[in-house]
């Protein structure tokens, strides 16, 4: 992100950020992730903190240096939905449109549904358990709120094309840290995380790169429930 170029009266402080962010923090021995990744991680991560103007400028980045594809931008925003409602992710939602048409990207993209009205019940409850574990087979059985939980979040967005499970459980960990207040959950899905194979050093590392972003309180509770989890895992 160029933010001096765009803010000549706070040059000072906008080159010690961008000098943070863009070296240091992308550099950092051991904490190092992929451009694909990282971009993915820091987007979540500012929808969760209603970061709109840069979500503009990281997602117009992301698609013009082709490090997502378009398919793989509307995925992170549309899956938002479920953790922070339309309330919080239309503006997104339309900020990402108008990236796309400025970059030329024809929409709609193709669409990436793989579940009908009739299984998307069935298919979001196996994605629970491919998720978490057998544990989760009956759990859309406890309630209204938990059957819409199978169906909704996970029937509507997890099986959807576009991201795989373990870039899904990452994004919704980047969701869940950047807005706060989600401890319990956050503490799930890092659970998540870790049987898909996303462990605690990913992890930490996807918290470390969203940082700049969405500051230290949050990322020092994300990594403290990281933490906690891994004692409780008895993970090496």
């Amino acid at each position: 992100m160029e933010l001096k170029k765009l803010e000549p009266a706070d040059f000072e402080f906008l080159e010690r950020f961008e000098a943070f962010a863009e070296i240091e923090v992308i550099n950092e021995p051991g904490m190092e992730l992929d451009d694909k990744t990282r971009y993915m991680a820091i987007l979540a991560a500012l929808i969760g903190c209603q970061g709109m103007e840069i979500f503009r400028m990281m997602l117009e980045e992301a698609l013009s240096d082709k490090i997502l594809t378009p398919q793989e931008a509307k995925e992170v925003v549309y899956q938002a939905v479920a953790y922070l409602g339309i309330g919080k992710v239309y503006p997104f939602l339309d900020a990402t449109n108008a990236v796309m048409n400025k970059l030329g990207i024809a929409q709609p993209l193709e669409y990436q549904e793989t579940t009908t009205s009739e299984d998307r019940l069935e298919k979001g409850a196996q994605t629970q358990v491919n998720i978490f574990g057998e544990g989760m087979k009956d759990f859309w059985k406890g309630g209204h709120i938990n059957r819409w939980l199978a169906a909704n979040c996970f029937g509507d967005y997890y099986t959807r094309k576009g991201l795989d499970l373990k870039q899904r459980e990452m994004i919704t960990f980047c969701y869940l840290a950047a807005q706060g207040g989600c401890e319990s959950q956050l503490t799930s899905h890092v659970f998540g995380n870790f049987r898909l194979g996303n462990d605690s050093n990913f992890l930490i590392r996807v918290i470390s790169q969203c940082l700049p972003y969405i500051g230290y309180p949050r990322s020092l509770n994300a990594i403290a429930c990281v933490n906690n989890c891994q004692i409780n895992a008895g993970e090496k």
